[in-house]
């Protein structure tokens, strides 16, 4: 099918838009801002699809891919994909693919695409930084805690309210009793949380006496990317993985302690926790995160940040309205609403 330069036919419109589409499906712009760009050997790979014999057209593809080749997964499905339905559907029809049949068989791939691809494995949280730069803080000694929980001899502070939240037992729904009679499955046994119940809390706090304090500029890995305003926690709500033996449970970051609030030495660097009551413990956990490691209410487990992007789906992504998956899915759920 050869077309004077300049004169592109309806069909190959059609692909370019669904590629230009498909490429942009989950919220990143992958296309180039000029069309001036070398491309490399393997793009005669591309330009070998069945009947793309104008140079125009083939022009076009090519600028459309380039950019493709920044997300690798999503290339190779869009890419082998193409490959693959363009010569199962040559084969089936003697090699007389047409303009018509290309264009269906991309159309079919974008669907698949679509409902494949999942919306954080493609675009970032804006709180990422770079994923797999944070270490284990391995064998802390850890302890079960739980929000409403009362003050004693091992926890002089109780959990009604949080360090960045003086509300938290009631934004919570009520309290998160840890005892199992309460309890059904990793939720409460009474109501269904309105925050996440897999949280966390480490000893420091970013904030002191409605500041922001000096050094979190500087220790906090994540500070520029996510720094909103003095005296706005940039801890609070960021995801951590605890693991004990071949289980990880993940969970947010939502209180300061076990006893300490400074002591940044330990929680971004390699200081071990500092002595207390509870064993030199330097790790709280919710019951939820407790029930999932199978793990007694003072026990030993592993520790470290990670980014939104690294957490997989799980019993932590499902409840409450300070979840990052929970926000995320409801958008979605309201984008897709207005369009209907």
């Amino acid at each position: 099918m050869a077309t004077a330069h300049g004169a592109m036919p309806n069909q190959w419109l059609r692909t370019h838009r669904l590629v230009r589409n498909t490429a942009t499906v989950a919220g990143q712009s992958l296309l180039p801002m000029s069309a001036s760009r070398t491309r490399p050997t393997w793009f005669a790979a591309i330009l070998a699809f069945p009947q793309v014999d104008s140079p125009f057209a083939r022009n076009r593809l090519a600028n459309v891919f380039v950019p493709v080749m920044r997300t690798p997964g999503l290339f190779f499905q869009i890419f082998f994909g193409l490959v693959v339905t363009s010569n199962s559907q040559t084969t089936a029809q003697g090699g007389a693919e047409t303009p018509a049949s290309f264009v269906d068989n991309a159309m079919k791939l974008r669907e698949e695409v679509l409902f494949k691809l999942e919306p954080g494995s493609i675009q970032r949280s804006v709180t990422d930084t770079v994923p797999g730069q944070y270490f284990w803080h391995t064998s802390i000694v850890t302890t079960t805690f739980w929000i409403g929980e009362a003050s004693s001899g091992n926890n002089p502070v109780p959990n009604e309210s949080s360090a960045w939240d003086s509300n938290w037992s009631r934004n919570y729904g009520g309290l998160d009793l840890p005892e199992s009679g309460d309890r059904q499955g990793f939720l409460p046994a009474k109501f269904v949380p309105r925050q996440n119940p897999f949280y966390i809390a480490l000893p420091y706090n970013d904030i002191s006496g409605g500041k922001t304090k000096p050094e979190a500029t500087q220790i906090i890995p994540w500070f520029k990317a996510t720094f909103v305003r003095s005296g706005q926690s940039v801890l609070k709500g960021r995801w951590l993985a605890v693991r004990k033996g071949s289980r990880t449970c993940y969970a947010q970051w939502e209180d300061v302690g076990p006893f300490q609030t400074d002591h940044w030495e330990y929680v971004f660097g390699n200081d071990r926790p500092r002595p207390n009551l509870n064993r030199g413990a330097g790790l709280d956990i919710s019951p939820a995160v407790r029930d999932y490691l199978h793990i007694s209410p003072t026990d030993t487990t592993d520790w470290k940040f990670v980014e939104t992007s690294e957490v997989p789906p799980g019993p932590w992504t499902l409840y409450g309205d300070n979840n990052t998956f929970v926000i995320d899915r409801r958008k979605r759920e309201q984008e897709i609403a207005k369009r209907q």
